[in-house]
């Protein structure tokens, strides 16, 4: 899933660093820098991102610059970005998770932060309710064939278990029901996608690869241009020669360096299950 951005810092130079690796992250859309309160506040009104890195110890206090932003974007937006604070200073981390913000960074920003704060966003947005899909009809193929992707409402906490996502592939009257569980990775070919399961059956359906990657939420992460993988059904991962393979197959999918940090992504959500490292 790809997040829009903007940096709200009265130091121009830390402001660059957070930029810095927020750079290295495909995932991540640079929208802008503001320097004070005014300034942010009109650039998240504009823009509306989904994600917003604030500074809220400011050493320019005319800046404005504090927790208070966030009180004040209730008061216009229906959904309040993201907010991931950024400062030098841990005393106010009690106070920010009264804002409910999603993470507290002590800078410098590192891009191990980086790495678990998007995997903890991209985990919270599982419980969010999954939009209805707009289709552009420049990608859309014949008008008898469609992909329908089920309007689902996540449960929250009470052990309830979630529904399975549901893809359903229609052509010409024939409905062809999909449980994501089931699917190994999808590969482009040309304006169509084949849809590999994990019983080694392929499915074709007639959209480009980019409005799945559009629709799908984690475990599925485009690592290629071609491809993108269920990150549940990956059983080993070459760095070496940039190389996923396939559980229970002998096919390796290739990733490219403009979708490592993806990759890095998968590394560190495998990290976080049930792992032993030997």
């Amino acid at each position: 899933m790809n997040y829009s951005y903007i940096i709200i810092d009265d130091n121009k130079e830390s402001a660059q660093k957070t930029k810095s690796i927020t750079d290295g992250f495909s995932e991540l859309i640079f929208l802008g820098i503001a320097s004070n309160y005014d300034e942010g506040l009109n650039l998240i009104l504009e823009h509306k991102p989904k994600l917003i890195f604030l500074e809220i110890e400011p050493a320019d206090k005319k800046s404005n610059l504090s927790l208070a932003l966030i009180s004040e974007l209730y008061r216009y937006l229906n959904v309040v970005p993201k907010i991931i604070v950024t400062t030098s200073k841990k005393e106010l981390a009690f106070e920010a998770i009264q804002y409910e913000v999603s993470d507290y960074f002590i800078k410098p920003v590192t891009r191990t932060n980086m790495v678990k704060s998007l995997l903890k966003i991209g985990k919270s947005n599982k419980t969010d309710q999954i939009a209805p899909v707009a289709i552009n009809p420049q990608e859309v193929a014949p008008e008898s064939e469609e992909i329908i992707v089920p309007n689902i409402v996540r449960s929250e906490p009470l052990e309830i278990q979630e529904e399975p996502l549901i893809l359903c592939v229609k052509s010409y009257g024939d409905y062809r029901y999909i449980d994501t569980r089931d699917i190994a990775y999808f590969q482009a070919d040309n304006n169509s996608t084949d849809i590999h399961l994990t019983n080694g059956e392929i499915v074709t359906a007639f959209k480009t690869l980019k409005l799945f990657e559009g629709v799908l939420p984690y475990p599925f992460v485009r690592i290629h241009n071609s491809y993108i993988v269920n990150s549940n059904c990956i059983s080993r991962i070459h760095t070496g020669n940039a190389s996923c393979y396939i559980k229970n197959t002998t096919i390796k999918l290739p990733f490219s360096k403009s979708y490592k940090s993806n990759i890095d992504l998968i590394i560190s959500e495998i990290s976080n299950g049930n792992y032993l490292e030997i």
